[in-house]
């Protein structure tokens, strides 16, 4: 991946340049997020929940330090949700860790719960124990009060990483690379519209209007006038994500109206994952604030894009440092193991798009997208593939999948992709050959549904091993449900064109 370096101006740089500088405007003293030493014993399995006595005198006096008065213990759900307590400081500190009901990972985006709740949980249905991961302590930039945000891991009674924990999903497949000596870098594109506020569901999704009073009628892509028309909501929006440390790098207008999209600077996949499921949370409420509803909605309007969520990755070796998908000095373009990888994104994405696209609204960008992937060719520079490996150097060789949208969850979408990667290193597996013209032309493979998507990882054992049966199975199950909960709704369309002709 590249190397860090100084990229003037708050919007510039690209991909993988390294720093950008942003403005300044909150100067609350928060704790670096990297380096990310992990202080836990890991094994095949998952990493164990070890001694962290240091961590947790270090994080109680980060607290105290900043005189704060609340704590936000968030948990990631299957969505990507934040979940959790809100416990006063002193309590936090008295009462470190804290207790949420497992059944939180088996609940439906609608609060619903699966038929087979109780065959995905425990008969109890019993209580997970939380423990802070000292290392993503946050402010919270808009809380009236002093108020610290923490992610928690999840483990079972007896101390082991909880199956059913999205986070616990990705270190899962982290260990698997570690054991190989390998680490992924991985750097997110998140695509988002603001709209209109919405308060009823009945009445489509509108662009705001921005300093100029109007809202946007035409595509301006790349524009920089048209992201100047929501300066005070990014200004806030770079404001708090300072104060959080969000690596947020580039930001660009999109095809769409009011489409914006925040790329990451590339770090390891946890790292980057937290940073994703902080920042919706961040930019909702950034926006909100100015009167407007930032979405990831994959496709929220009809005559517009869909957005999605780019995920950039390559393999370091942590012996060196070195990037093990780079070709060698004789002129290959890549490495053998990078042909493998690539070979196990192409045979497994089709079979993990349930995690790409979690939910029913997710095809719609799929199937109807001007420039969603169609299938699984890969090319150079070709942003018509589902797999683009860009144009760069071979220090910087890597691939950029392009399945995913904005609304996947992070945690569990890097995970898909990187164990995908992983079973093609495995399986030896070789990659077709690249496609130089439109990959549009090759045809529709991938799921057009998310009952076809959630069929295909039923019916893959091996992705399951990967990433957890358990949680594979309550995955499907959670998602099931959900698509259920929408078919018994009779749309707008049914009434209209339907009522009286058939």
């Amino acid at each position: 991946m590249p190397t860090a370096c100084q990229q003037p101006g708050r919007r510039g740089g690209q991909y993988g340049d390294g720093c950008v500088a942003r403005p300044g405007g909150v100067t609350v003293p928060v704790m670096t997020t990297r380096p990310r030493p992990r202080k836990t014993a890991t094994t095949a399995r998952g990493t164990t929940a070890a001694s962290t006595a240091p961590e947790e005198s270090a994080l109680l006096r980060w607290l105290k330090e900043r005189r704060i008065t609340e704590v936000e213990c968030l948990v990631p759900d299957i969505t990507g949700n934040a979940r959790g307590k809100i416990i006063p400081a002193d309590k936090f500190s008295h009462d470190y860790g804290t207790r949420l009901p497992e059944g939180i990972f088996a609940t439906t985006v609608t609060g619903d719960f699966p038929d087979d709740y109780y065959e995905l949980t425990s008969p109890s249905d019993s209580d997970m124990i939380l423990r802070p991961d000292p290392d993503t302590v946050r402010m919270v930039p808009w809380a009236t009060d002093p108020t610290a945000q923490v992610i928690h891991d999840c483990y079972t009674k007896h101390g082991q990483p909880h199956e059913l924990a999205p986070r616990n999903v990705l270190r899962r497949v982290l260990d698997a690379y570690a054991e190989l000596g390998l680490r992924p870098v991985v750097a997110p594109e998140l695509e988002f519209f603001l709209v209109q506020k919405n308060t009823d569901p009945d009445f489509p999704l509108l662009p705001p209007a921005g300093r100029s009073g109007r809202p946007e009628t035409a595509r301006q892509s790349y524009s920089i006038d048209a992201v100047n028309e929501f300066d005070p909501i990014l200004d806030l929006m770079y404001d708090y994500c300072d104060a959080m440390k969000l690596d947020v790098d580039t930001l660009i207008h999109e095809s769409g109206a009011a489409q914006l999209e925040v790329n990451f600077t590339h770090a390891n996949a946890m790292d980057l994952a937290d940073q994703v499921f902080l920042f919706k949370r961040t930019m909702r409420e950034a926006a909100m604030r100015h009167g407007v509803y930032a979405t990831f909605l994959a496709k929220p309007m009809e005559t517009e894009p869909g957005s999605a969520m780019h995920i950039h990755q390559s393999l370091l070796r942590i012996s060196d440092g070195h990037n093990v998908f780079s070709g060698d000095a004789g002129g290959e373009e890549f490495s053998p193991i990078f042909g493998h990888y690539l070979a196990g994104l192409q045979k497994y994405v089709p079979m993990a798009m349930a995690f790409f696209a979690p939910n029913v609204n997710s095809y719609r960008r799929l199937v109807f997208g001007e420039v969603s992937p169609s299938n699984v060719h890969w090319g150079f520079d070709n942003r018509t593939c589902g797999l683009r490996v860009p144009m760069d150097t071979q220090e910087n060789m890597r691939v950029e999948s392009r399945f995913a949208g904005s609304d996947a969850n992070p945690y569990l979408a890097m995970a898909a992709t990187l164990a995908a990667g992983l079973l093609g290193i495995r399986e030896q597996g070789a990659p077709t050959a690249p496609v130089s013209g439109s990959a549009k032309e090759l045809g529709y493979d991938l799921p057009r549904s998310l009952g076809e998507a959630l069929d295909g990882l039923e019916g893959c054992p091996a992705l399951q091993e990967m990433l957890g049966e358990r949680f594979c199975r309550a995955y499907v199950s959670v998602k099931r449900k959900e698509y259920e909960t929408f078919f018994r709704v009779i749309s707008s369309w049914e009434r209209e064109f339907l009522l009286l002709n058939v």
